[in-house]
């Protein structure tokens, strides 16, 4: 299975004003990327611990309307945060809005602080992936029952790495996989989600291998793309959403084509 090089933004919510983060999103489609990504969390991960802040699923619905040919979604929505079904008609309600643009990422959730502010229980490493494993299911059989249906099979990213549940998870039920690390890491990882597939009978083909970056293509495109990686996300945080090295990414894929 031959896949087309995608270039993805994570525009991550956090100190800035929500005017800046809707021209970024604008700024961004016009440059020509494929896809653009918030995350899921209620607090900043970085700087001013109280900065400034915003929800992630309101944002997706506001993103929706508010584009017209790029994909969105969350890298990656918080399993703990909502219960499955809710999640998967949330995910049908943006797609439809969106006109069918929608990817839901989803992880098993790591930030104490949302859990411990927001009371969710933060459980275990292992309750989380399990309570993940649970979830995936109903989202997908929820979304067999809702009328209307989504407008396609919304494709599901998983993001993590963790090498015999995440990684297991992912090869269960999800159509992306996004790594975290360096190439070494992304190269032994995506090996050990080829073998959870053959364990289970999939073709490890059918799942897009995903990874974040945040060094010049030159430096490490071709190298990633050798490892089997075709998607690209850069991550850009407030208050002054600098898009240089995202547009590089943009005509390093271009020329490739």
């Amino acid at each position: 299975m031959t896949r087309p090089i995608r270039i993805g933004l994570q525009l991550q919510p956090q100190h800035a004003d929500y005017a800046d983060i809707r021209r970024t999103v604008a700024a961004a489609e016009e440059a020509g990327t494929d896809i653009v990504f918030n995350w899921d969390h209620f607090y900043p991960l970085s700087g001013d611990p109280d900065g400034k802040h915003f929800e992630c699923w309101t944002m997706l619905g506001a993103w929706a309307e508010a584009t017209s040919r790029v994909e969105i979604g969350a890298l990656v929505t918080c399993n703990s945060y909502r219960n499955p079904d809710l999640l998967a008609d949330m995910a049908r309600t943006v797609d439809h809005m969106s006109g069918g643009r929608l990817i839901l990422g989803i992880g098993a959730g790591w930030f104490q602080r949302d859990y411990d502010e927001y009371g969710y229980d933060f459980g275990t490493p292992g309750s989380r992936l399990a309570d993940l494993a649970q979830a995936l299911p109903r989202i997908t059989a929820r979304w067999a029952e809702l009328n209307p249906p989504p407008t396609r099979d919304i494709p599901i990213l998983i993001g993590g790495g963790g090498e015999k549940k995440t990684l297991r998870c992912t090869a269960e039920h999800a159509n992306i996989w996004h790594a975290f690390g360096d190439l070494e890491t992304f190269t032994r990882k995506s090996a050990i989600l080829d073998q959870h597939c053959a364990d289970m009978g999939r073709d490890p083909a059918e799942i897009e291998r995903s990874v974040g970056v945040q060094r010049s293509p030159d430096e490490i495109g071709d190298a990633l793309v050798e490892a089997g990686a075709t998607l690209f996300t850069v991550g850009q945080d407030g208050p002054d959403y600098d898009l240089g090295l995202l547009k590089e990414w943009i005509a390093w894929r271009d020329a490739r084509r």
